[in-house]
């Protein structure tokens, strides 16, 4: 049974496992963001409010399989969606894209919202693909700049 829960219900680390664990398909994701991962888990077990409000992890019979989080600071022009993965082993079973969904879901209840960005890059097109199918759309630069325009609490723009 999947289900997504606070990111307080499991210790702290988690987070920065399950980003390792994703991108170990190519060290230099690692290499180059490793302390950011670190950053990231430990600003969001830090400030369980914080966390409980802009990020969850997707479980999967009660076991951490991948997360998401998102920026909701430059409201109400736009949300960001920040770190979005699943565990290596969960890959291709359908539960990013019901992570994607349950979190364009949570962001575009905020009241006028016009849109949600997410910024990937070119090593990552299994996420590429994820973004497209839930109705992001690329933006006009090297690395995929994507947003799916909404407003007022609508998915409009969202499949």
């Amino acid at each position: 049974m999947i289900e997504f829960r606070r990111v307080r219900d499991f210790p702290r680390g988690t987070l920065y496992r399950q980003l390792t664990d994703a991108y170990a398909f190519d060290d230099r994701c690692r290499r180059t963001w490793d302390d950011m991962w670190m950053a990231h888990d430990d600003f969001f077990c830090s400030n369980p409010p914080i966390a409980d409000q802009y990020a969850f992890i997707t479980a999967v019979d009660g076991n951490a399989v991948g997360h998401i989080s998102w920026d909701p600071r430059n409201r109400p022009d736009h949300v960001s969606i920040g770190h979005n993965c699943i565990l290596t082993a969960f890959k291709g079973r359908g539960y990013g894209r019901l992570q994607l969904r349950e979190a364009v879901r949570r962001i575009m209840e905020y009241p006028d919202l016009k849109w949600i960005t997410v910024t990937t890059n070119a090593l990552l097109i299994p996420a590429q693909r994820n973004y497209e199918s839930a109705g992001f759309v690329k933006g006009p630069c090297k690395r995929m700049n994507a947003s799916v325009q909404g407003g007022g609490g609508r998915r409009a723009g969202a499949r």
